[in-house]
């Protein structure tokens, strides 16, 4: 039940995310839209995983690096900062 639970946070947050971006009520460089899609997809990643639906949760991982390397990017390499 746990893991189902998960799941369906998951996809609420990556879900809202994308919302909250298209209609302009956050920035896709906010951190919060980060936040959103990382531990969003981490959940989705573990609710696949147990359902051995490795085709999702490949997608979910490959959803993580890019989050990862673009607000790294962002943060850490050009020393820019956003709110």
């Amino acid at each position: 039940m746990l893991i189902e639970i998960i799941g369906w946070i998951g996809s609420v947050m990556v879900i809202v995310a994308y919302a909250l971006s298209m209609n302009k009520v956050i920035s896709v460089d906010d951190k919060m839209y980060y936040g959103l899609n990382i531990i969003g997809s981490i959940f989705l990643i573990l609710n696949t995983y147990y359902h051995h639906s490795i085709p999702s949760m490949m997608v979910n991982v490959v959803w993580v690096l890019v989050a990862f390397f673009s607000i790294s990017r962002k943060f850490f390499f050009t020393g820019k900062k956003s709110d």
